[in-house]
């Protein structure tokens, strides 16, 4: 039976985890302080390339310091892996030691872990480690890289290659570019970013000495692909000797879903010392000792016939991996270049991908993870294409999408679109943004000393594709409703979303549905979070387990109302005989005398294989103050095909969140470093830019959503597709304004008033010389 429609899919439901969390009563890592415990820092290198040689004789010494870890100490460890590699032409990556050993490779990489009663203590250990450095040649971006005699990062690998490979067709690429009627090309910059999650990083590990037994609570993104790559990879236990639990996690991004030396290093010092010890990052441990994001380099050419169709796409694609490899490093350019076609059907398509290794902090998966920067690549170029054809951005996009018809769709890089409208989501956001109007909004800006800009982006990601997840629901004896499952929340509303899925087949509240995620003891599996799989793996198997807990409910309740289980229905946690008030609760099934226990739990499991693929658009109209360079949103507009909704609350929240993510990397973020000593100059809030409220628009959302075919529940997935389509579109607006006004079609990310007012001033320079 059909659940109250007040609690079901499709429903804005409050989220139920907010009342604990506003009150001041959230239960984050750095809030476990069992006591006694011990405090820990790391000793970090000043140098992006340096030998070096450390002795902690006399900071061993001080009072209330319990261990010094260094290299030496922890040479037997594995080290961090990576845990991506091709299928065609694999690759070796370097050692990615667990404390550097003889030779730093970047600002920020651990050379000592210092342990001590209290956290002054052990500033002062670090204070009094004594370190002799020989700085080294650093290299700082890929463009410097890759060139010839620039300073190696690791002997192994010259020219500072990790890999270079193709994707896609390249003699039949060449074969279209060489009938074309015209050539459209960009060579773009997407910056690195520094995540700046709310809560940062920090782990306390308990050490049972009875049963050589390890708890590790942290703050992560999925406690059992933690636990297993700590124990198995790093620490060679067993991995019955670890327990790692989660509990609040104040954001993560992709960033929180990867092993760090810190987890392995407490874990070696709590078991040395036999005693609980606690580390917190702060925000300088942040900027220069967790992975950032994206940082590619592109050129990226369209052969275009004269009508404006695409011919062919061709990529040079340069990715920054930074010193080391981190757990999906090399994943996320790779896999990202499999979206470069984004939503247009194209006859041919190459690219090529190269990884390489800088002085700098390692790079990984931020929110999209390689297909932000896709859309960027694909969506610039488009607009190129537009004004090198002299047509309308819409016009040429609508000519070349991919249509509904030809669902589903096999892209020239292999990907298999199941479902979408892509010309309708982009047709409602030119309405809603009374784009026809524009050229008068225009005419009035420009009497006011003011340039409008307006541009659209349109995207396409996968997502959904991290493997199987396991669910557990099972019938509580107060006849409540709990579910164990191993994905991670990070701020999305798990609890409120997975009780929807619980309502639509029980009808119970949400507050009498429960969550128990995040622990290795309770919950026997688990992937985790991340490329916004939660719902589009973990709803579906919370969906059928609770199927099969409502199957077994019926029989029990067959049997306690003397009836057979296909007259039953369920509604408001009870089992009653349809058409009449015959009824049992939900407690009296659970407490029943002589029920098989079995049969109040039920598990599922689902992967899909074959991802999603969320899309849509979104419009960007910007004003531009060409005497300072200031840019104001002042019109966002999406239109997203997310395919089913279950939330539309909690599903306009991650959007709007995700699009602001986009902002900030649009027009402030970038993490900048010294191309001479590779010093990170914007280490601190002081001198690295984040969007704050009044940097947004008041966004105006809708969906125009088509059922994915290839999910059970419909769903497409969307934490990540807010940051995807709102970079393309925010620059393509500028662009749009800056070349009708002063033919300039070039801006790199982030757009800054110095930046734009630049542009203007070397416009306004060539035009008077």
């Amino acid at each position: 039976m059909m659940a109250p429609i007040k609690f079901g899919v499709g429903q804005s439901v409050v989220r139920k985890e907010d009342d604990a969390l506003i009150r001041g009563k959230g239960r984050y890592t750095d809030d476990h302080a069992p006591q006694p415990a011990m405090h820990a820092l790391v000793l970090r290198s000043p140098h992006a390339h340096a030998q070096f040689t450390i002795n902690a004789a006399r900071a061993r010494g001080l009072p209330g310091v319990g261990a010094i870890l260094t290299g030496e100490d922890v040479r037997d460890l594995g080290g961090l892996p990576c845990l991506f590699n091709l299928e065609v032409d694999p690759f070796t990556g370097p050692p990615y030691a667990i404390l550097a050993h003889g030779v730093v490779r970047h600002v920020g990489d651990a050379v000592a872990f210092v342990v001590a009663e209290t956290i002054d203590q052990a500033r002062d250990a670090i204070e009094a480690i004594e370190v002799n450095w020989t700085p080294l040649p650093a290299v700082v971006g890929v463009a410097n890289a890759v060139k010839k005699d620039a300073p190696q990062v690791w002997p192994d690998h010259p020219g500072n290659v990790l890999f270079d490979v193709p994707i896609g067709d390249k003699k039949a690429t060449e074969a279209a570019f060489a009938k074309a009627h015209a050539v459209a090309e960009v060579s773009i910059v997407n910056p690195r970013v520094v995540t700046n999650f709310m809560e940062t990083r920090a782990a306390v590990c308990e050490y049972d000495a009875g049963r050589d037994h390890l708890t590790l609570t942290i703050g992560s993104q999925g406690s059992h692909r933690l636990r297993e790559i700590l124990c198995q990879m790093v620490l060679k236990i067993p991995l019955e000797k670890m327990r790692v639990i989660c509990p609040d996690v104040g954001g993560g991004f992709g960033t929180k879903l990867f092993p760090y030396r810190e987890y392995a290093l407490i874990a070696v010092a709590s078991r040395k010392l036999r005693k609980t010890v606690k580390w917190t990052a702060d925000r300088a441990d942040h900027f220069i000792g967790d992975a950032q994001g994206r940082d590619n380099v592109t050129t990226a050419r369209m052969a275009l016939a004269e009508d404006g169709k695409f011919l062919a796409m061709d990529v040079d694609l340069i990715s920054d991996m930074g010193a080391y490899l981190s757990t999906f490093g090399p994943y996320i350019p790779h896999g990202g270049a499999g979206m470069l076609p984004g939503l247009y059907d194209f006859q041919a398509f190459h690219c090529r991908v190269r990884t390489v290794f800088t002085n700098t902090v390692p790079v990984d998966a931020y929110r999209g993870a390689g297909r932000p920067e896709a859309a960027y690549v694909v969506e610039r170029l488009v607009d190129a294409a537009a004004r090198k054809l002299g047509m309308a951005p819409d016009a040429i996009r609508r000519k070349n999408f991919i249509t509904p018809r030809a669902m589903p769709y096999k892209t020239a890089t292999g990907k298999v679109y199941d479902s979408g409208d892509f010309t309708a989501h982009m047709k409602r956001a030119m309405e809603i943004a009374n784009w026809k109007e524009f050229p008068r909004r225009a005419k009035a800006a420009k009497k006011q000393g003011l340039v409008r800009g307006i541009g659209l982006a349109t995207y396409v990601e996968i997502c959904g594709t991290m493997g199987e997840e396991t669910a557990n629901v099972r019938l509580d004896p107060s006849g409540d409703v709990t579910i164990l499952i191993g994905t991670q929340s990070t701020g999305q509303g798990h609890q409120t979303a997975y009780a929807q899925l619980v309502a639509e087949q029980f009808g119970l509240a949400p507050d009498r549905v429960h969550i128990i995620q995040g622990d290795t003891d309770q919950v026997a599996t688990g992937l985790g979070t991340g490329g916004s799989a939660s719902i589009p793996t973990g709803g579906v198997s919370v969906e059928r387990a609770t199927r099969e807990l409502g199957k077994n409910l019926r029989e029990i309740a067959a049997e306690a109302l003397e009836t057979s289980s296909g007259d039953l229905e369920i509604s408001d946690g009870t089992v009653r005989i349809a058409g009449t008030d015959r009824s049992v609760s939900f407690a009296d099934l659970a407490r029943r005398p002589g029920v098989d226990p079995s049969k109040l739990n039920a598990s599922a499991t689902f992967t899909s294989a074959d991802g999603t693929y969320p899309n849509g658009t979104h419009l960007a109209e910007v004003e531009i103050d060409p005497a300072t360079g200031i840019i104001k949103i002042v019109n966002y507009v999406i239109v997203d095909d997310f395919g089913v909704t279950l939330n539309p609350l909690l599903l306009a929240g991650q959007v709007h969140g995700g699009a602001m993510q986009g902002i900030g990397q649009a027009l402030m973020e970038q993490a900048v470093y010294n191309p001479g000593d590779g010093q990170l100059v914007t280490a601190t809030f002081m001198d690295y830019a984040l969007p704050r409220a009044a940097d947004g628009p008041p966004f105006v959302f809708e969906t125009h959503n088509v059922p994915c075919k290839t999910n059970p529940l419909g769903v497409k997935g969307a934490g990540e597709a807010g940051a995807i389509g709102s970079c393309p579109a925010i620059v393509n607006a500028i662009i749009e304004g800056l070349w009708r006004e002063y033919k300039i079609d070039h801006i790199d990310m982030p757009a800054t008033p110095e930046r734009v007012w630049i542009a203007i001033r070397e416009h306004q320079r060539q035009h008077t010389l």
